[in-house]
């Protein structure tokens, strides 16, 4: 959890360079929310992971009187942090959590027992994942700074949508066999591998269709469009390999590195340009 939190404090990184906002708490806020939100979620599905990660569901069970205040104390950490960005910040604090109810939990069941959670539905599972992270890391550095809506907005959401809803369905396929035991279904459980790969290139091309797009818009200059198509075409590398690659975990942890990549190179082209 706290290696996605990290990884997530750099995605608002990018965000703000491509909103063009000023140095603002956005990153340490989503970090906080997303290391809080991914512990508790942990949590949640220790007995399910220990199918799939039996390692990492041991860790989870037998530390769980530690995680699950820490986890707690981070997201009261958040919501303080917050406050000084205003109402619309508090809110864009909140949402993740919120999400995680609906998305996670059997809440929805006390009302129709026939309703499904959120996370046992086919692609609606990641939809809602990727568009909670999407709506955070691009409006909290937006309500931080006080800065308007724009078109320019608009695409760094849809860029943002599609790299979680990416990053999401690659980092489903460990869980592939837990998934199928729970009556989860992902992308990987109903298409498989080879699936998943497709699907993976088809997610990588329309991001770069909208990096395309954005760039005949004049809502990016051309040197930040080829960094996106970059990080884009790194992705779509690891991509390639899904299936052909023994160690899916390394697979999943170069995904990652996307933004790290993207993000230096982002600032190296501020500094030459």
């Amino acid at each position: 959890s706290l290696y996605i939190a990290v990884s997530a404090m750099v995605e608002v990184a990018i965000a703000m360079v491509l909103l063009g906002v000023s140095l603002n708490p956005a990153p340490l806020v989503v970090g906080l929310v997303m290391f809080s939100v991914y512990t508790n979620d942990r949590i949640a599905d220790a007995e399910t992971d220990a199918i799939s990660d039996p390692e990492k569901a041991a860790f989870v069970q037998r530390y769980e009187h530690l995680l699950e205040p820490i986890a707690d104390v981070a997201y009261g950490l958040a919501v303080m942090i917050a406050i000084a960005g205003g109402p619309l910040a508090l809110f864009l604090t909140f949402f993740p959590g919120v999400f995680w109810i609906f998305y996670a939990s059997g809440w929805l069941d006390a009302f129709d027992g026939s309703l499904s959670r959120l996370k046992a539905v086919l692609v609606l599972n990641t939809t809602v994942v990727a568009l909670a992270w999407a709506i955070v890391l691009t409006f909290l550095p937006v309500a931080f700074a006080g800065a308007s809506l724009s078109p320019v907005v608009l695409f760094v959401f849809a860029y943002f949508f599609l790299r979680v809803f990416t990053f999401v369905e690659l980092s489903n396929i460990p869980d592939t066999e837990g998934d199928r035991q729970i009556g989860v279904s992902t992308i990987p459980t109903v298409f498989g591998i080879r699936g998943t790969r497709h699907a993976l290139y088809l997610l990588n091309g329309l991001t770069g269709a909208i990096v395309l797009g954005a760039l005949q818009s004049g809502l990016t200059p051309l040197p930040v469009a080829g960094v996106l198509l970059l990080g884009t075409g790194y992705s779509l590398g690891v991509a390639a390999l899904v299936g052909r690659w023994a160690n899916i975990s390394v697979l999943i942890q170069a995904a990652e590195g996307e933004y790290v990549l993207t993000y230096l190179a982002l600032l190296a082209t501020m500094l030459v340009v």
